[in-house]
């Protein structure tokens, strides 16, 4: 048994370093960048920015798509800062060429969120776009997947799954308003009939 433990000990440290390590570069480094789909859309985090004219340059974004907007009173959730709304959109003015559109948008959009959203999705001009909210895994994965359903086509579910490894018990679950969200999604080519 003591062989056993010994032997479990330092493979779980090992997993527990490399877990800890992807988190960090993940979420501190990388701010959880995730390619949507590859030269037209890309989800994060928010972006310090010093470094938003990096990853422009690097992805080639036409376009910020910016979900946050303050005063939410959901400090967990949208724990944004007006200054630091302010900053990144000063920072991205800098930027010749770029697009920045702030659509203050809670967990589940509201219709008018969407009608704003599709005004900057449906112009291809605006493309590379990098949607992004404060952590980069709710807002940014809800508009990531409506995004894969209306110009993707993929089925609603699917897109809904894809916004985690482990969909399950995560705030995109059915029974859930983000899950519920999604999984009783019509895209626009349904309501038209098409």
């Amino acid at each position: 048994m003591k062989k056993i433990i010994r032997i479990l000990i330092p493979i779980l440290l090992i997993g527990v370093l490399l877990w800890a390590k992807s988190y960090f570069y993940d979420y501190k480094i990388n701010h959880n960048l995730k390619v949507i789909s590859e030269g037209k859309v890309y989800k994060s985090g928010v972006i310090p920015p010093d470094d938003i004219a990096n990853f422009v340059k690097e992805h080639n974004i036409k376009s910020i798509i910016d979900l946050r907007f303050p005063g939410t009173g959901d400090d967990v959730n949208n724990p944004e800062i007006p200054v630091e709304l302010v900053a990144e959109k000063e920072a991205a003015a800098k930027i010749k060429g770029l697009n920045y559109f702030n659509i203050g948008s809670d967990q589940v959009p509201k219709p008018e969120n969407l009608e704003a959203f599709f005004k900057v999705m449906d112009n291809p001009a605006n493309y590379p776009v990098l949607i992004h909210c404060f952590h980069g895994v709710g807002r940014a994965e809800m508009y990531s997947a409506i995004y894969r359903i209306e110009y993707e086509n993929w089925d609603k579910d699917e897109a809904r799954e894809e916004t985690r490894l482990l969909t399950k018990f995560s705030s995109f679950d059915l029974g859930k308003p983000k899950g519920d969200f999604l999984h009783n999604y019509v895209s626009r080519k349904e309501k038209a009939g098409k």
